[in-house]
């Protein structure tokens, strides 16, 4: 996986990942909202225990708080944006 920010305030934050067929976001949450917006490829997400299969051109919302991970399906490239910004993206 390659995560790459691409720009960011303190209100708004957004992140381009590369994921390769396989790979594996593991389950996690975090305060921030999440958009994700499928710029290439296919995923399967997991969401509250709901599996979520999306394509180029779909997006996904996440609520604050909520448990969610991903399964590449094919070779992609997801748009992360985060309200307010995730500060651990930024560290390293």
């Amino acid at each position: 996986m390659n995560r790459k920010v691409l720009d960011y305030d303190s209100n708004i934050m957004l992140v381009e990942i590369e994921l390769k067929k396989d790979e594996v976001g593991e389950m996690h949450s975090h305060e921030p909202v999440q958009f994700t917006y499928v710029l290439e490829g296919k995923f399967e997400f997991v969401k509250n225990k709901e599996k979520i299969v999306v394509s180029k051109g779909d997006t996904l919302y996440f609520e604050s708080g909520v448990e969610h991970g991903v399964l590449c399906l094919e070779d992609g490239k997801l748009l992360d944006v985060f309200n307010p910004i995730r500060e651990d993206l930024l560290e390293g």
